[in-house]
């Protein structure tokens, strides 16, 4: 059994209107609800075997307060700069390529590939709109990640910061 958990960064800055997409920060608000929204999945008794985050700075910060409230050391991070922007077939490929000794791993990435790719997963659940610092799980009973994109998913949860 496969496990995944798309996270979106959570909220970032556009105080420095000079400043890259790339290199955008998180902001008050971003900086409080990732490690709330971890919080929220420790809760849940979920175990992360892999941490796997695009390497824009917004999604680098979010999968660091995971990690911290997950106790990981962040050497652990898998860091992935084709999840920056990434199509939702960019995804499913970053996820063939994951390590089958993973079991459950999180990936933080970006809009609007990650709602694309959310939404491809099962057919009774539809999103508009990944929210920043959303959360969204499935799991598929197949050995090997490089079968996860054509196996049947299995709906677990989708949360995200407004909603709690």
């Amino acid at each position: 059994m496969k496990t995944v958990i798309m996270i979106r960064h959570a909220k970032s800055s556009w105080a420095n209107q000079l400043q890259s997409d790339f290199e955008r920060p998180l902001n008050d608000r971003g900086n409080k609800d990732a490690p709330k929204m971890a919080e929220k999945l420790l809760a849940k008794h979920i175990q992360i075997d892999a941490f796997i985050s695009s390497t824009a700075i917004r999604a680098k910060q979010t999968c660091e307060h995971f990690c911290h409230v997950f106790g990981v050391d962040l050497k652990a991070i898998q860091w992935k700069d084709e999840l920056y922007h990434a199509s939702s077939s960019t995804i499913h490929q970053v996820l063939a390529e994951t390590n089958d000794q993973y079991q459950k791993i999180a990936v933080f990435c970006h809009n609007p590939g990650i709602t694309e790719f959310v939404n491809d997963l099962v057919e009774d659940v539809m999103i508009d709109d990944l929210p920043t610092c959303g959360v969204f799980a499935v799991s598929a009973a197949i050995e090997h990640w490089r079968d996860f994109s054509t196996a049947k998913k299995t709906y677990m949860f989708f949360e995200y910061p407004k909603q709690h």
